[in-house]
């Protein structure tokens, strides 16, 4: 589980990460990370669909993207914004695999875009 200090609570935290972060896409699932100047941990949070599921499917798939994100979490840059969104088919997906890809892109391609400016 992660530590209540890393966990995105605002609305506003969110907006930035979807509307203004790197954006990756895998099969059932959608990364967005948002680089702030800020001197603090990485932050994450998820935004599930009704799409999904049921209540019950929605927090089942919740607590294993939570689980994922946690065993990622070290390879994260300081100060930056996580958001995951799972897609209508992401209940029966293969989240440990998924959600490492998806981390591991977002933070290659933060990488990148930092090395060109």
């Amino acid at each position: 589980m992660l530590a209540k200090s890393a966990r995105l609570t605002e609305s506003g935290d969110f907006a930035r990460a979807t509307k203004s972060g790197i954006r990756y896409s895998s099969t059932n699932f959608v990364g967005y990370l948002y680089m702030t100047e800020l001197d603090q941990s990485a932050r994450a949070g998820l935004i599930i669909s009704k799409a999904v599921g049921s209540s019950v499917a929605r927090h089942r798939l919740a607590r294993k993207i939570r689980h994922c994100i946690f065993d990622n979490y070290a390879s994260l840059p300081t100060g930056s914004l996580l958001v995951i969104r799972g897609l209508n088919n992401s209940a029966e997906a293969d989240c440990k695999s998924e959600i490492a890809t998806v981390v591991a892109n977002l933070v290659r391609k933060s990488k990148d875009r930092a090395a060109t400016k």
